[in-house]
């Protein structure tokens, strides 16, 4: 973590939840902050620029909030220029469909001496290598970091205000090109607010995203009471019941096949929660139904286009399915989440997710791709 002869100039790329939340820890913890975000998502920017800085609140719905008071952020634009030339270090917390398209307008911009984190990642730098080599930037050397989480539960509660509800204790992130790993680690533990851990590679970093647990399955095999209901529930408390948890393990042992076979230990879904909140619960169900951080704000998915499927079901478990079906292993409770949300959203994730082929894995095999992340 951070020390006090280690400020830096940050510059956060998107200005969501996380993005907010992001500015303002960094300035909290001294550094001179930039915040960008498009201009047809302007809110948010436009608020920062006239408070000149963000504000966390102390307390929402009767619930004691954390990290709470106002921090100045140096700068607040709509100009990409501006946003890569204010650093280095450029943390981008944008939906994963959305990585893609800010990727392709920083891209002239970028420099060799930027370190792009992406957060979480969900093996978005394997897909912006393929995007720069695509439109003719071969000689750009991007180094990337794709973490497996954001460290902050929060939500923005209006223009420039923002409600945390709770930080992990520290975040696993993977490297790309592997051999970068030490050195990059290192540079983002001098100013994050909590400790980056290592993973072996990016793949690594991919496959242990905390949201493939939960968020695809449960919001899926609710969406019923879900959308009829206006999302008015506590996501963790009232949508994971015992059946539903069941079903999740089986997802779940699933995905530690695909990290076996891959040659990469994955930790198990309570293991992970009860690393990263400090818990020490049994089982998952329990996990849900017990976490302090979790249980704060009452709000769940209301609809089949919530992040919870349009981001976790294309950019996680497309990915988790493309892996799997390249090692001949069969996945029938992660194919079956895919095709149903594809079905509710008219939407076919199996070819507009992130596939092998988008990640430009698509021409490798299995030693050849652990041979690519880890160059």
């Amino acid at each position: 973590m951070m020390g006090v002869d280690n400020m830096k100039n940050i510059t956060v790329i998107g200005a969501g939840n996380g993005g907010v939340a992001a500015a303002y820890h960094f300035s909290k913890l001294e550094n001179d902050v930039c915040i960008y975000d498009q201009k047809a998502f302007d809110t948010q920017i436009k608020a920062i620029h006239k408070n000149n800085g963000i504000k966390a609140l102390k307390r929402i719905e009767d619930t004691d909030l954390i990290l709470s008071g106002f921090q100045e952020i140096k700068k607040a634009t709509t100009s990409i220029e501006e946003a890569l030339d204010f650093s280095e270090y450029l943390v981008i917390i944008v939906p994963s469909f959305a990585q893609e398209i800010i990727f392709k307008k920083m891209l002239p911009y970028i420099k060799d001496t930027h370190k792009l984190i992406f957060m979480p990642g969900n093996f978005a730098s394997l897909a912006m290598e393929r995007i720069k080599k695509e439109l003719g930037y071969h000689d750009k050397k991007i180094q990337y970091i794709d973490t497996i989480s954001i460290p902050w539960a929060c939500r923005v509660i209006k223009p420039g205000e923002v409600a945390i509800m709770g930080i992990k204790k520290f975040l696993y992130a993977g490297v790309f090109p592997g051999r970068l790993s030490k050195r990059l680690i290192d540079e983002v533990n001098d100013f994050f607010p909590i400790a980056v851990k290592a993973l072996d590679n990016v793949i690594n970093a991919g496959l242990e995203n905390i949201n493939y647990g939960a968020h695809p399955l449960v919001t899926t095999v609710n969406i019923g009471i879900l959308e009829n209901f206006d999302g008015k529930f506590n996501y963790y408390q009232d949508c994971i019941s015992p059946a539903t948890a069941k079903a999740s393990k089986k997802m779940e042992e699933e995905r530690i096949m695909i990290g076996n076979h891959l040659g990469i230990k994955l930790k198990s879904e309570l293991e992970m929660m009860n690393l990263l909140y400090g818990t020490h619960e049994e089982t998952v169900y329990d996990f849900n139904k017990k976490s302090e951080t979790h249980g704060k704000i009452h709000s769940a998915p209301a609809s089949s286009k919530n992040r919870y499927i349009t981001e976790d079901i294309p950019y996680l478990l497309v990915p988790y399915y493309e892996l799997a079906k390249l090692m001949l292993l069969e996945t029938p409770i992660i194919e079956s989440v895919i095709k149903l949300a594809s079905a509710y959203n008219s939407n076919d994730y199996l070819k507009t997710g992130r596939t092998l082929s988008k990640m430009g894995l698509n021409a490798l095999n299995k030693e050849e791709i652990l041979a690519y992340v880890n160059s």
